[in-house]
């Protein structure tokens, strides 16, 4: 499943990433803030691994190829098929490769597999108002903004507000089996 650009490459997540990835995200702490948690122990990542156990959640790094190192993380959360075909998009990037485009590339490579691979429809990515850097990377990317949910998720001690911005999948289009013809 491997997918990349020249600058980077796209490969699932596996507990044998556990100490680079909790590294990274102490590392970057202040990058990340208030906007979300993300495991820093061996502990927390092998609970956190669990997620994916079910295939309705699927984890991926985005590596730069020139160094093999992690430049963020992206995940499609919440597969759901049927009527809906479609998932929420969460990803984060690490201080150390931060500001270089590489999650714009990265998340380019996950969107090409979300829609030609998977057969989603639709993908979401629900972001906290103030978080400047992912509005920007998904309009990039050509999501659109869709509203805001009020006291969506519960982060860092609070519910927080996050607008919703969405993309479908670029015509034409495979649907999945699972859809219903009628």
């Amino acid at each position: 499943m491997p997918k990349m650009t020249t600058r980077v490459e796209l490969r699932p997540l596996t507990l044998s990433d556990q100490d680079e990835f909790c590294s990274l995200v102490r590392a970057s702490a202040e990058l990340h803030g208030r906007w979300m948690q993300l495991p820093t122990t061996a502990e927390e990542f092998q609970a956190w691994m669990h997620r994916f156990d079910d295939g309705s959640n699927l984890g991926f790094l985005i590596r730069v190829r020139e160094t093999g190192a992690i430049a963020g993380t992206v995940n499609i959360n919440s597969v759901i098929r049927g009527r809906y075909q479609g998932a929420s998009l969460g990803y984060a990037a690490f201080a150390p490769s931060a500001g270089h485009g590489y999650m714009t590339e990265g998340i380019s490579l996950i969107l090409e597999h979300a829609f030609d691979d998977l057969r989603l429809h639709r993908l979401e990515a629900s972001i906290q108002p103030g978080n400047k850097a992912s509005l920007a990377l998904v309009q990039r990317l050509g999501f659109r903004y869709e509203g805001v949910s009020p006291d969506y998720l519960y982060i860092d001690g609070a519910w927080r507000d996050h607008e919703r911005w969405a993309l479908t999948a670029p015509a034409p289009w495979t649907p999945d089996p699972s859809l219903p013809e009628v």
